[in-house]
């Protein structure tokens, strides 16, 4: 993709969605911490459904630290892989207050030190919660900058590499969420709505759906 039919891919995301945020329910950045651990293989819904009640009673590290494992597995029971979920949100509680005087460090190497943490998830964090130029790449996004040509990439690190090096300026901080809505409601895994896609006409995507079916 041109780099000027880039911007314009970004503009127009823009124009229909000024602000974009996450759809993970948080109300500081320890909360989002956890939510986007839990959110690992579990979709943003879920997630929220079992945090409602664990954020009501947990809003620091300290008290997750009391809650204890196993109280934590009856909140996040409903999520995919809830015990070691359980387990590394115990453990990265721990880190926190022992390592960080319990606050949620902003640089991705303190990020990734904490159990449970990776590339992608601290992305995210550092993204969503302290406005950095992160670009986390998911299955979402992955598709989406493969299927339109804006970022391909045989795997999460080349994707996210393309994007870090293309996406302009005035579009970094939002880029991640406009491209994970993009994949989550229109470009779809398994049939694209291109016909109420805003970029269809920059996409290089051969197999275009332009009728709904």
């Amino acid at each position: 993709m041109k780099r000027s039919d880039i911007f314009e891919f970004f503009r127009r995301l823009a124009e229909a969605n000024p602000s974009p945020e996450t759809e993970l329910e948080y109300g500081n950045p320890y909360q989002m911490l956890v939510a986007v651990v839990l959110s690992a293989q579990s979709t943003d819904v879920g997630v929220n459904k079992a945090t409602r009640t664990l954020f009501a009673e947990v809003k620091a590290p300290q008290q997750m630290v009391d809650l204890g494992e196993e109280a934590l597995k009856q909140h996040i029971k409903t999520i995919g892989l809830f015990n070691t979920k359980a387990k590394n949100v115990i453990a990265l509680s721990e880190q926190l207050v022992r390592d960080f005087g319990g606050e949620v460090p902003q640089d991705r190497e303190s990020l990734m030190s904490l159990p449970g943490v990776g590339r992608k998830t601290a992305n995210v964090v550092m993204n969503s919660v302290f406005g950095a130029e992160t670009f986390a790449v998911d299955t979402h996004i992955f598709r989406v900058g493969n299927r339109t040509g804006l970022a391909k990439g045989k795997n999460v690190d080349a994707v996210e590499a393309q994007l870090e090096k293309h996406v302009p300026g005035p579009f970094r901080i939002g880029a991640h969420h406009w491209l994970i809505l993009q994949g989550r409601y229109i470009c779809k895994a398994r049939t694209p709505e291109c016909w109420r896609c805003p970029v269809v006409d920059l996409c290089a995507f051969k197999a275009k759906v332009l009728e709904k079916k």
